[in-house]
């Protein structure tokens, strides 16, 4: 007998609090009032279950779910209570679970405990009529290899007990706990399945056939086939496209085994690794393709691919054309684990993604139609700050992206001839290989919101504490060392360590000023690249491109409270000489016009109200360092130097550098940034970081780094030398972008050049896994086009307390050129101004001022 290929579903529904947005054990109350052959019970009291009539069509499909949608709406709302079809319900607690009272579900959760505890997810099981049992056990084993892009089509599970789990689909990882889910293994008839039931059921680790949880199974109430793999989907639209790839996959088997065409099943343990992929990363990671031996693809890649391979089948269906259009909606505008991240990007509050997934719950089949047009020549990525998956700007970025578009050619390009003048002008330029050139800067702003300005301070005052007791430490007392946690190789050996740094006074604060580089991954999360623990630039440009922005862009669209960043002056000044000796003046020594952040040098000095010197304006006169030409005394000097303190030398060769410190030493003038730091910010350190809050501080690191491999261990080397290819490589004193090789970017040759460099000097070197950069809007030729960027973030200190640590409220968004990871200005990259929205915290500057 054929199949009979009518379509059915179970959609099961989070019953939701609309007060308090959060999940309501009401299930019971509500059952009581709705018809019991399309509703039922869940284990979690939680959950309704729908059960739609049987159908011949997606579109009766559509109406069905819909239909009993309405249904418990109508008798949700009348308590105050909406439904969400989710994976799991953003703001879900493992404390929301209750028990639904029956002896089954007690039993379960008496043999289960924790497992039926942490059950508060709701999925969608679509039934495909297979009266034949021994066909849909056959079948089962054939359209297996293809249930990843389903899953990832279907990702709507984040967040689990109100954190981003980092999955598309932590229901998926959740399910898979159950002793029975997953797939069957190879099966021949309906009898060994039988027979595999049985089995299970009499070993006692599951109680009855219901508790076949597996992938695909025949259905154990129904003449069907059963996909289990998918999590709920609020849109409705979402879960017909599933259903009819999933109705014509079976069909496409059916007429394999008719051909008598021989099953190729992939390994259990390939199937386990798809079905991971797919929950991990949903439609905005890469899945893995249908070959005996699958390699990872674009998600958009594997769903046509998918589509493409059943369009003969769709056709016969009468679905094709119908599945074709769903699946390109669902790609453009991702599947509702984007969507939710997105939401919660806007304010950092699950109570916004809540709503929105029962506002697309409640709503229409395909969601509701937004009046915000597309950038159709946009090319989208997963990881857009400002654009999502559908090319319609993010609500935070619509009034920009709508301001620029409406400029036209024209008005850009006279927009972008006024930045450069502007720039001109003012000098704003960056030096690379002794050759000043312009400083690039992109007109598109970048926006933080204040609940991720807030984390980035708590996260990165930690690390700032974390760096400065490392650095006393290891100058004075060592007691990391003595303690095992680090060795003397992994310290003292490092290139930045400086000997004549031990001399300095004890209670020396050596690294008052900081800067962060960080990255944001394309979930969201951020994650620090590297430590600037010496003297980290980036301040003055980030305070001239606001100037250069109210100049040249004085009508785009702000948010009100956005953060001044000239506030930064007063800040620079304050941490270097608020522990200076009263009566004496700050000052920047700076290497001159020679240093490639010579704008800086003059601009911070100005705007931070510092004396802007070069070796040979200094003198050392009766333990004190003064101002050659006024015989000023200075009681803080800021360091901006090409090389170390120690070896600068005058222009009559007079080692003025070596005499300054000498008078430090003394407590004669502090030192910002102190010698030596490069300890604390030596790639190979930067490993460390993780021990070292936990070892000065007791705490957890509250931002995470980058997994980064030293060459120096034997273990890790070779495992370095293996993935060169696909791993970005450093100096680990490198600097400015110089050195670094972005494996999977490379060629052939320079993979092997630098396999050779890290075996001749493995010390030298350390890897890091690649990370995907998020993306901005960035104008090239006129059109916006996303591009990688970071963001660097300075922390200020004025002492060694926790109070006297602050985040500046000022960053610098550095953006990659085309095609390239690397955003270094040495590198031919260019920036963004930062807009930090810190509301009422914020005080408002635009005039402009330098």
């Amino acid at each position: 007998m054929g199949a009979e290929l009518t379509l059915g579903a179970e959609e099961e529904l989070h019953l939701i609090d609309l007060e308090q947005w959060q999940l309501a054990a009401r299930a019971p109350q509500l059952l009581a009032k709705l018809p019991s052959e399309n509703y039922s019970a869940e284990i979690q009291r939680t959950t309704v279950e729908t059960n739609t009539d049987v159908v011949t069509s997606l579109g009766g499909l559509r109406d069905e779910l819909l239909r009993l949608r309405r249904g418990v709406i109508e008798v949700a709302e009348r308590e105050g209570l909406g439904v969400a079809a989710v994976g799991t319900a953003p703001r879900s607690e493992f404390r929301d679970f209750e028990l639904t009272a029956t002896g089954r579900y007690g039993r379960m959760q008496e043999q289960y405990r924790l497992l039926v505890d942490e059950q508060l997810i709701c999925g969608t099981q679509i039934h495909v009529g297979v009266s034949d049992r021994d066909l849909a056990v056959e079948i089962t084993q054939r359209i297996a290899r293809h249930l990843a892009v389903l899953l990832a089509l279907s990702a709507s599970s984040p967040y689990w007990n109100g954190q981003d789990t980092g999955y598309a689909s932590i229901r998926t990882i959740i399910w898979q706990r159950w002793p029975s889910a997953g797939a069957t293994g190879p099966l021949a008839s309906a009898a060994e399945y039988d027979r595999l039931l049985a089995d299970l059921i009499d070993s006692g680790v599951i109680a009855d056939a219901k508790m076949a949880y597996f992938d695909v199974r025949p259905s154990a109430h129904a003449p069907t086939l059963e996909l289990r793999v998918c999590d709920a989907t609020p849109l409705v639209d979402d879960a017909v496209l599933i259903a009819g790839l999933f109705r014509a996959m079976v069909r496409s088997a059916e007429i394999d085994i008719e051909a008598g065409r021989p099953r190729a099943a992939a390994p259990l343990p390939l199937h386990r690794a798809a079905i991971w992929q797919a929950a991990r990363g949903g439609l905005a990671g890469r899945l893995l393709d249908d070959s005996d031996h699958p390699q990872p693809v674009s998600a958009a890649e594997a769903v046509r691919g998918l589509v493409a391979k059943l369009r003969p089948v769709l056709e016969e269906l009468g679905d094709y054309d119908e599945v074709a259009e769903l699946s390109e909606v669902a790609l453009a505008r991702g599947n509702s684990a984007d969507r939710q991240r997105a939401a919660f990007v806007e304010r950092g509050d699950l109570s916004d993604v809540m709503r929105l997934v029962v506002e697309e719950t409640h709503g229409p089949s395909g969601g509701t139609p937004t009046a915000v047009p597309a950038l159709r020549r946009y090319r989208v990525r997963a990881g857009d700050e400002a654009v999502g998956a559908n090319a319609v700007p993010r609500p935070a970025y619509r009034d920009v992206v709508e301001f620029v578009r409406g400029l036209g050619p024209a008005g850009i390009e006279q927009r972008e001839a006024a930045r450069d003048a502007w720039t001109a002008s003012q000098h704003l330029d960056f030096g690379v290989d002794g050759v000043r050139r312009p400083f690039s800067v992109d007109l598109v702003p970048r926006l933080i919101h204040q609940y991720e300005w807030t984390e980035l301070e708590a996260g990165l005052v930690q690390r700032a504490r974390a760096i400065e007791a490392f650095l006393q430490d290891v100058y004075g007392e060592r007691r990391i060392i003595a303690d095992g946690v680090l060795t003397d190789s992994v310290v003292l050996e490092t290139p930045g360590w400086r000997d004549e740094a031990t001399r300095l006074p004890a209670r020396t604060l050596r690294a008052p000023i900081l800067g962060f580089d960080l990255v944001r991954n394309e979930y969201g999360g951020w994650r620090v690249l590297e430590d600037n623990a010496r003297d980290p630039s980036g301040a003055a440009y980030a305070i001239a491109m606001r100037s250069l922005m109210d100049a040249v862009m004085p009508d785009l669209p702000r948010p009100a409270g956005v953060a001044d960043p000239a506030t930064a002056y007063e800040r620079l000044r304050s941490t270097v000489i608020g522990r200076a000796k009263p009566g004496t003046r700050g000052a920047l020594l700076s290497s001159g016009p020679d240093s490639s952040a010579w704008f800086e040098h003059r601009r911070l000095a100005d705007g931070a109200g510092l004396l802007l010197v070069q070796a040979h304006e200094l003198d050392v006169d009766g333990g004190r360092v003064i101002k050659r030409d006024t015989r000023e005394p200075i009681g803080a000097l800021y360091l901006r130097l090409n090389g170390e303190l120690t070896d600068l030398t005058d222009s009559d060769g007079r080692a003025i550098g070596a005499e300054v410190f000498e008078v430090a030493v003394a407590s004669g003038v502090l030192l910002v940034n102190a010698p030596g730091n490069g300890v604390a910010d030596d790639k190979a350190m930067y490993r460390a970081m993780p021990e070292l809050i936990g070892y000065y501080l007791d705490e957890r690191p509250l931002l995470e780094s980058v997994p980064t491999y030293r060459a120096a261990d034997e273990t890790e080397r070779r495992a370095v030398l293996e993935r060169v290819g696909e791993l970005v490589t450093k100096p680990v004193d490198g600097s400015g972008g110089r050195g670094v090789l972005v494996g999977p970017a490379a060629s052939a040759a320079e993979v092997a050049a630098r396999r050779s460099e890290i075996a001749a000097e493995p010390e030298a070197w350390v890897a890091q896994e690649v990370v995907s950069l998020s993306s901005l809007p960035s104008l090239e030729d006129g059109l916006l086009q996303p591009r990688h960027i970071d963001l660097r973030a300075f922390v200020y200190a004025t002492g060694p307390k926790r109070r006297d640590y602050a985040l500046a409220d000022l960053a610098l968004t550095r953006v990659a050129p085309k095609d390239s990871l690397v955003v270094n200005s040495s590198r031919g990259g260019g920036a963004k101004d930062t807009w930090i929205v810190l509301g009422e915290r914020a005080g408002r500057d635009r005039t402009g001022r330098w």
